[in-house]
């Protein structure tokens, strides 16, 4: 009877609750962005462009052939663009970045026509599109426009490349981000990886996360015979791998909470030694709208890694900036181009900002504490999640991509507080009981709230009211 009461009172509460979100969201969505109106000079290198180009004009130069930066490549080249791309390294990568593809970012590259990446790794020549390799040292600048890029080649030989449109998907450790917008990057976590060999997952096919303490700790399947691994470690600093403390923290305090399925794979996996570490990034899009240059990916705009969205905000971007473009056919306008990308900010903002928020909402409710209060959050979303039918889909379809709703998230994640007070009240409330149930509404209006201010309130939930919404292509 006091289940049937809970349910009932979390069910009411969120019928309500859609409700009054169904009456404020009628129209559908269009995309959003941040965007900023203020512009700053920006510390680059001067003087002219001298374009070393053997096989002709370019119209963009990407710089960064990563996940952001290739894609936009091929998607610009076959429109017809004669698009240069600077890569500092093109070895094949060796990192544990990239991996997991939410089914949002997926429906993207179908759209984007890059299905068959997904099924074989084949290096495609596209006509249209040059590939360098060199480092981009800085970008060129005359009277306020951005006109290209200066960069060194494999063999230290000094050289500049021109467009109308530079495009920096330089990723998370941009150099060039700081000429192009406001960087506040914040590093809550590390990762880190480890691949287990010949073992199954509890529910094969499917990611898996642990409630593990400290943090979360991640396993989903990378091939047949593989599983990749990710533990959270907070802070900045990770235990030393080279001399054995990395290996001590990973079988005394994580190996215990792994699932006993895959307990000794992940035993041998760390004993295989090796071992790999990421800083987790997060950093809102704060950008200089910059005449004749633009951010894109990791190097604009980066979220925990926790649900694996980093790839769905790429190619989500890749497809609104692909729309805008696509009816220009001249872009050497840089001061009317850079007024009529300012929608890309706005129209980018659904995917964005859903995915940025839920992922560092969850991040902070999933880490352990010793506050009452986010321990009930904790387990209150957990419950939330294993009730099924609406309360797992929806924020599933957020998660992945497939619900780019802002004011859908926040519904949700007020849904599961809402639950987690039900939880402390039924059957029969106690002045403890109701002073934890204030604080967990506290807890996470604390968690979420920052978040949504650091994505911009107007540009996630009411992006008609901002004038780039409606940017039309300048006259040709």
């Amino acid at each position: 009877m006091v289940d049937s009461y809970a349910l009932g009172f979390i069910i009411t509460s969120v019928i309500t609750i859609f409700s009054l979100y169904n009456f404020l969201f009628s129209r559908k969505n269009r995309s959003e962005a941040t965007t900023s109106t203020t512009t700053e000079n920006i510390t680059t290198a001067t003087g002219e462009c001298r374009s070393f180009n053997p096989n002709g004009d370019v119209d963009i130069i990407i710089v960064g052939a990563g996940v952001a930066g290739s894609a936009l490549a091929y998607t610009l080249g076959k429109d017809g663009r004669r698009v240069l791309v600077i890569e500092r390294d093109l070895n094949e990568p060796d990192r544990i970045v990239g991996e997991l593809l939410q089914p949002g970012g997926y429906l993207k590259l179908i759209e984007l026509g890059l299905e068959d990446c997904v099924e074989k790794i084949d290096a495609q020549q596209v006509f249209g599109v040059r590939l360098e390799q060199g480092t981009v040292t800085s970008l060129l600048e005359e009277q306020g426009i951005i006109k290209g890029v200066q960069y060194k080649t494999k063999d230290a030989q000094e050289l500049s490349a021109c467009a109308p449109l530079t495009i920096v998907c330089d990723g998370c450790f941009s150099n060039l981000r700081r000429s192009l917008c406001n960087p506040k990057v914040e590093v809550p976590s590390c990762f880190v990886g480890l691949v287990l060999e010949n073992c199954e997952l509890p529910c094969a096919n499917h990611g898996h996360v642990i409630l593990g303490d400290p943090s979360p700790v991640l396993f989903y399947p990378i091939s047949s015979t593989e599983v990749r691994c990710l533990v959270d470690v907070p802070g900045q600093k990770v235990p030393s791998i080279s001399n054995g403390e990395m290996a001590m923290y990973l079988k005394t305090v994580v190996a215990p909470q792994v699932p006993p399925e895959i307990h000794d794979a992940f035993i041998a996996a760390v004993d295989k030694g090796n071992i790999r570490t990421m800083p987790n990034r997060s950093m809102p899009a704060a950008p200089y709208p910059t005449p004749g240059a633009l951010l894109m990916g990791d190097a604009f705009n980066m979220r925990h890694p926790l649900t694996g969205g980093g790839m769905t905000v790429a190619l989500s971007d890749i497809v609104v900036l692909r729309n805008l473009l696509k009816p220009l056919r001249d872009l050497n306008d840089a001061p009317s181009l850079c007024k009529y990308l300012e929608s890309f900010y706005t129209l980018r903002k659904p995917v964005a900002s859903t995915i940025n928020t839920l992922a560092g909402a969850l991040y902070k409710v999933f880490c352990s504490s010793p506050d009452p209060a986010r321990k009930e959050m904790r387990q209150a979303c957990f419950d939330y999640l294993s009730l099924g039918g609406l309360f797992s889909e929806g924020p599933v379809s957020l998660l992945s991509g497939l619900n780019p709703r802002p004011l859908s998230l926040v519904l949700h994640f007020f849904a599961v507080a809402i639950y987690g007070v039900g939880r402390l009240l039924l059957p029969f409330p106690s002045p403890k009981r109701i002073w934890i149930g204030v604080r967990l509404i506290a807890s996470a209006s604390g968690i979420i709230l920052p978040i949504i201010k650091a994505e911009g309130v107007r540009q996630m939930f009411f992006p008609a009211t901002v004038p780039a919404y409606y940017r039309t292509p300048p006259a040709a």
